[in-house]
This record gives structure tokens, C-alpha cells and sequence, in this order.
């Protein structure tokens, strides 16, 4: 049973401090493999004051996806994302896991502050309390570190790329078309796929034209989940 699940693996069933209890955290977790790393992981940020959700890729194999629905039924703060992506490394349906997640959260009732987006073999190296105290520290900043596209990069933005969807493997296409410029003249950046960002930022991302152009734009893009983060969150103002 859940019960018992939850006290054989001692997870945390109560906020373990005031500070921790006013300052919930929002989840976004996309996995697609190795089970047991993905448990050992939501075991360890665990904190029933947060929020998770789990985006399973739809390509994950059967035992998986029901493993994940099992561990995520047992939790009231926790939940697989409403759309599921068939997701392909480096294309569009990465970013659109996140986005999935991210347009679920704001609709859920915990009145989370920051969201932190994670891959199913993340780990983290700081505790809760620790974690709230560092974004408490940024006093409203999102943390999406980058750097204006260095010249290499800059093939992955210039061409059109397409995803490549197969029974038993996927790749991304890149082709020598050449793409338009980036809409509203938005300087692209280049950086971390994984961030940490405010509740208001998370609603410019899925309501702002700008993001919502910027979107459509970065569909035939190579990884954009590595500029999207970091170019809205340098757009001036």
C-alpha cells in the first residue's frame, strides 16, 4: 500500500521548518528511463509543502509508465503531466515536456514561488531548507545561466532542423535551410536547459506573445530548450 510505501522508504511527511513550510517549491521532473534513479531522486527533493509534476516520455516502456503512475498516485502533491510528449533529444518536444508541466502547475492550488525543472537522473546536492534559502537569496531573479550563442552553437538556430520518430530510435535532421530571423528581434542566447524560475515568469512564458512567437520560431531549432530559457529571461524590462 501507499502507506506503507511512503514509511519503508522514510520519506518526509511533514514540513520540517516554518521557512520551508511558507516558501512551496513547484517540480517539473521529465524521465523516460531507469526507474529506480527517478525514485531515488523524488525521494530526495520529497516535501509534502511542494509540488511535483512528472512528465513520463510517451515512448517509455509500458512498465515504466505505469511505475511512474503508481509512485505519483501515492502522493497528493504529486502528478504526471497532463500531455504527454513523444519526446526526441535535442527537438522541440523537450521543451514542450516542460511547458506541459509548467501550464499544470499554475493551475494547481499550492501557491508555489520558484519552479526547478529536472531530468529523471538528476540529483540534488542541497536539502530543502538550503534550496528555499538560496532562492529566497535571488529575491525574485530567475537563474538561467547563458551566454550570447557562441559561433558554433549558431548552426542550431541558423537551419532548419526536423524531429526524426522511429519505432526503436529518434534523432533530430538538421537540413540547409536556412531559417528566418528570431521574431519581435530577440537576441537568442545559449545556455542551461535546466533552471530555476519565478511564478510570474513561468506565466510570461506560456502567455506573452513574445514567448508564444518565440516558441513557434524555436520549433525547427536544435535543442531549444537551450535558448528558450535564457533568451526570454534577458528580454529587457
Amino acid at each position: 500500500s501507499c502507506t506503507e510505501y511512503i514509511t519503508q522508504n522514510h520519506y518526509i511527511t511533514r514540513a520540517l521548518s516554518a521557512e520551508e513550510a511558507t516558501f512551496p517549491i513547484a517540480y517539473v521532473m521529465t524521465v523516460h528511463k531507469e526507474f529506480e534513479t527517478f525514485e531515488r531522486l523524488f525521494r530526495a527533493v520529497y516535501m509534502p509543502q511542494n509540488i511535483y509534476c512528472v512528465h513520463v516520455d510517451a515512448k517509455a516502456p509500458a512498465p515504466f509508465q505505469q511505475a511512474a503512475r503508481l509512485l505519483v498516485g501515492c502522493f497528493p502533491n504529486a502528478f504526471l503531466a497532463s500531455r504527454a510528449e513523444r519526446v526526441v533529444y535535442g527537438g522541440i518536444s523537450r521543451l514542450r515536456a516542460d511547458l506541459h508541466c509548467m501550464r499544470d502547475l499554475l493551475g494547481s492550488a499550492v501557491p508555489w514561488r520558484y519552479l526547478i525543472n529536472t531530468c529523471g537522473q538528476d540529483f540534488p546536492l542541497k536539502t530543502n531548507r538550503e534550496i528555499v534559502r538560496m532562492l529566497k537569496s535571488f529575491g525574485g531573479k530567475n537563474i538561467t545561466p547563458g551566454v550570447l550563442q557562441p559561433p558554433h552553437i549558431a548552426p542550431r538556430t541558423k537551419y532548419v532542423h526536423r524531429e526524426q520518430l522511429y519505432s526503436l530510435f529518434s534523432f533530430m535532421l538538421r537540413t540547409l535551410v536556412r531559417k528566418a530571423p528570431p521574431p519581435h528581434n530577440l537576441t537568442i542566447y545559449f545556455g542551461s536547459a535546466y533552471v530555476a524560475v519565478t511564478r510570474p515568469f513561468v506565466e510570461f512564458v506560456l502567455q506573452d506573445q513574445r514567448a508564444i512567437d518565440l516558441l513557434a520560431w524555436s520549433e525547427d531549432t536544435y535543442s531549444p530548450d537551450e535558448h528558450f530559457w535564457v533568451t526570454l529571461n534577458r528580454i529587457p524590462g
